[in-house]
């Protein structure tokens, strides 16, 4: 078992989930990153955690699969026999008006944005709980606070984490495993690269969109430094919806 804490990332090769991973292993964590698909950008990944001291490793399997899930955390816990904190994180987007979408692509974005934090945290939670320690942070958004037109299965999938974070954070508190939620607002990561943003900053009252590093330094805050703080949504979007 490492000496150091540990931290797992779902969706960790890329944008948000690669910034946290930078800025836990900055902190003097060990990261495990989860991907399913880009092996080349885990590996990157990987590789760049390694030059700030972390004993990174990716470890790829389908958050929406429980059956692989359950081997996948497995592996990360025999690696370094316990997990301290967990970033749920993975994510997809597949908008559409809502008398247009697909079964396909309500299924798909509840899967993976939703129950997927239901898979990881399962087997994470019974870990912390043992340990009597840990820490949760699931990725919401701002859309799942105020919803969104063109996004109804992402704004679901964003409110019912922040059900589950508000839940779990209730039910694990006496274990002292804290539960929280980040709520970014307009990012600028691969997920956003296709939304028209062109103007979207004269409606921030900063004035700017977000980077991935802002979510992640709050991340970390929530992992790390807020040990008096569970069951919360930190929206940080600029001050777009105050």
């Amino acid at each position: 078992m490492t000496d150091k804490k540990v931290a797992l990332i779902t969706g960790g090769s890329r944008g948000i989930g690669k910034a946290c991973a930078i800025e836990l292993a900055n902190a003097g964590y060990d990261v495990a990153i989860n991907y399913v698909g880009n092996e080349e950008a885990a590996n990157a990944t990987v590789a760049e955690l390694k030059v700030l001291g972390s004993n990174a490793e990716a470890f790829k399997f389908d958050v929406t699969s429980k059956e692989a899930v359950d081997e996948g955390v497995a592996k990360v816990v025999a690696k370094y026999g316990k997990i301290d904190v967990l970033v749920n994180n993975a994510g997809i987007t597949r908008d559409g008006l809502f008398m247009r979408m697909s079964p396909e692509n309500w299924e798909a974005v509840i899967n993976t944005n939703l129950n997927s934090a239901y898979y990881v945290s399962t087997p994470v939670v019974k870990l912390m709980v043992k340990q009597r320690f840990g820490a949760i942070v699931n990725m919401s958004s701002i859309v799942g606070v105020y919803g969104n037109a063109g996004q109804a299965n992402y704004a679901t999938a964003k409110a019912g984490l922040i059900g589950f974070t508000k839940a779990l954070a209730k039910e694990l508190a006496s274990r002292n495993v804290r539960v929280n939620a980040v709520a970014p607002g307009f990012i600028e990561t691969d997920m956003t690269k296709d939304l028209p943003l062109e103007g979207m900053a004269e409606h921030i009252p900063l004035k700017r969109l977000g980077q991935p590093q802002d979510i992640a330094k709050a991340v970390k805050f929530l992992a790390e430094d807020a040990t008096y703080v569970t069951g919360q949504v930190l929206q940080v979007d600029g001050g777009l919806v105050i």
